[in-house]
C-alpha cells in the first residue's frame, strides 16, 4: 500500500489531530500489551515534566503513536509507549519510526541508552524490539521485561 512507501515522520499531536490519533488501535489480541493512545496522552498531561510524545505518520496518514519518558535532568530515557495501528503493521513503518526516535534521543543530554519494557508472551513486541537492537536486562517491572538499547553511532547501522 502507498503508506509503506511514504516518508515516516514524528509529529506533535495537536487539538486538530487528537481525534485521529486516539482512533488508532492495535489488533484485539494486542490490546493487553499497550495502553490506548487516549490513555497515554492523558497520562502525559498529568506527568508534565518528562513525557515527550508524537504521532507517527506515513506520508500524511496518522498510523501510530510513540511516547518517551524524557528525563534530561537525570539523563534517563525510556520508551514508554509505542504502537502502530493494526492496519499499518508489518510494513516497516514501526522500524522507521523507532529509528527516528533513536535519532531524537541521541540529541538529549547524556543520552547513551534507551530503555523500554514489554509484556512477555505470544504476540508481544519483544522480538521486534530485539530486531531493533534492544536486549533484555534480566530485570522485570510489574510483570514487564526490561530491555535496553545502546545509542552509539553503530546502533542505527544495524
Amino acid at each position: 500500500m502507498k503508506e509503506s512507501n511514504s516518508e515516516v515522520s514524528l509529529r506533535e499531536v495537536t487539538k486538530e489531530t487528537l481525534r485521529d490519533i486516539t482512533r488508532l488501535k492495535v489488533s484485539p489480541d494486542q490490546e493487553r500489551l499497550v495502553a490506548t493512545n487516549a490513555e497515554s496522552i492523558a497520562e502525559a498531561y498529568f506527568s508534565p515534566d518528562v513525557p515527550w510524545f508524537r504521532a507517527i505518520y506515513a506520508g500524511e496518514t496518522p498510523v501510530g503513536f510513540v511516547m518517551l519518558e524524557d528525563n534530561a535532568a537525570k539523563e534517563s530515557y525510556y520508551l514508554w509507549r509505542f504502537m502502530i495501528d493494526a492496519r499499518y503493521q508489518k510494513r516497516g513503518i514501526g522500524q522507521k519510526a523507532l529509528e527516528l526516535l533513536f535519532e531524537y534521543v541521541k540529541t538529549r543530554p547524556g543520552a547513551k541508552v534507551l530503555y523500554t519494557s514489554c509484556v512477555p508472551g505470544e504476540g508481544g513486541p519483544g522480538p521486534f524490539y530485539e530486531k531493533m537492537g534492544f536486549v533484555y536486562t534480566g530485570e522485570e517491572d510489574d510483570g514487564e521485561l526490561i530491555m535496553r538499547r545502546e545509542l552509539g553511532k553503530e546502533a542505527t547501522d544495524a
